[in-house]
Order: C-alpha cells, then structure tokens, then sequence
C-alpha cells in the first residue's frame, strides 16, 4: 500500500516514516505542497498524509487540489491548528480526518488503515469514462462511441489501471506492479507493446485520442 506525507518537518517525517514502513506500507515523503503536488500527480496513492503549514501550497489548497482531480483517494490531514475552525476548512477541502499535533504514531495507523479500509469498501464506480470511452466495471465490457471494443485480459486491466488514474501520469514502473504485479524489468518493453495494442483498439479511428505519452515518465489518459 502506497502512502504520499507531505510533512515539512524532517524529523517528524522521518519517524512517520519509520512507522508506515515497519507495518508493511511504502511511503514516499514531500517537504512542500508544491513538491507533494507534483508526485501525487506521477504515480497513485493508497493514502495521502497532510500537514496545513506547508511552503509554497499549504495542506489546504493541496487537498483541494486532490479533490478537483476526482481521483478516490483518502486524505488525512496532520497539523498543531486543531481549532473548529481550522477543522472546518480541512473538512470543507476534501479532507476525509483530521489529526491534530502531538499525536501517537498509533493513534495515526489506526485511521490510516480505517480511512484506507472505508473506500476499499465503497469500492471505485462501477462505470469508468473519459470523453465516448466507456468502461464496465461489472460486465467487464468497454465501448467507445458505442461500438463494443474487444479486449485481452491484460488489455483490460491496463485499460481499467489508466482510466482510475485518467488526467494523472503513471509510470511504468507503476504499470508493472499493478498491472503485471511483478517486479519492472527496465530490458523488456513489454509495457510499451500493450500500450500499442490499447492504441490500436480504443484510439484508431476514434478522436479525440485519449492514450498520451509523457516522454520519460510514462503513459496519461486523457482528451486532448
């Protein structure tokens, strides 16, 4: 399970980060909100971790950042302005809860894993679209401009993989665990041919096209 902290204060980052790993999670770290913006947008998180009093973009406007993209992802928020107030304006933002400081590390887990839990069951939407692209969830079927599109099985998933992170760039790395759920071997382009497949069925003869590339740091869906 991924986590992004976006935590100004080294040493507290540090020890929240000891923390999460030692119970199992990968938890990348950002000491700004500018820097935490812009690797929520490179890879997908299972949890975001906020403080407010951030540099350049505090925890708020972060949080309405995450909000406007629509992605479903839990944002706890950690930060010592615990007034009503304070509150009300992470909440108002999108946060899912609030942690005021000092906190025990235990006390944050237990949220961690309740927050993470609460949308796993909610589940994502059971029909995924990007412009006339339409993905269903339950029946598995996808079409665009409704014409039916028939897929592989690693071609759905891949298809399904980007389209839950649609306007956000996945790497390829990210591709391969959670797609091929293995390991990325950086001497095989195996990710790089079943994209060109995808190309083929759902862009090819279709505009606008939907599958870009971002040179050196993966694939994004998205209209153009």
């Amino acid at each position: 399970m991924k986590v992004l902290l976006v935590e100004d204060e080294p040493q507290l980052a540090s020890f929240i980060k000891k923390g999460f790993e030692h119970e199992g999670y990968e938890l990348t770290v950002a000491y700004d909100g500018r820097t935490g913006w812009s690797l929520y947008q490179q890879q997908p998180y299972d949890l975001v971790v906020l403080d407010v009093n951030l540099p350049y973009l505090n925890g708020v406007e972060l949080c309405r950042h995450i909000r406007a993209a629509r992605h479903r992802v839990p944002v706890l928020m950690l930060t010592a302005l615990d007034s009503l107030a304070d509150k009300e304006a992470g909440f108002e933002a999108g946060a899912d809860d609030y942690l005021a400081k000092p906190f025990a590390f235990r006390e944050l887990l237990l949220r961690a894993r309740a927050l993470t839990k609460r949308y796993a069951e909610t589940g994502a939407p059971q029909l995924l679209r990007l412009a006339d692209l339409e993905l269903n969830l339950d029946s598995k079927i996808v079409t665009r401009a409704g014409q039916r599109i028939d897929l592989t099985t690693r071609e759905y998933s891949l298809l399904e993989h980007l389209l839950l992170n649609q306007g956000r760039i996945v790497s390829r790395v990210d591709i391969a665990e959670r797609v091929w759920e293995v390991d990325f071997d950086t001497t095989t382009n195996i990710i790089d041919v079943y994209v060109g497949y995808l190309r083929k069925k759902i862009d090819k003869g279709f505009e606008p096209k939907l599958i870009h590339t971002v040179v050196g740091m993966g694939y994004v869906m998205r209209e153009q």
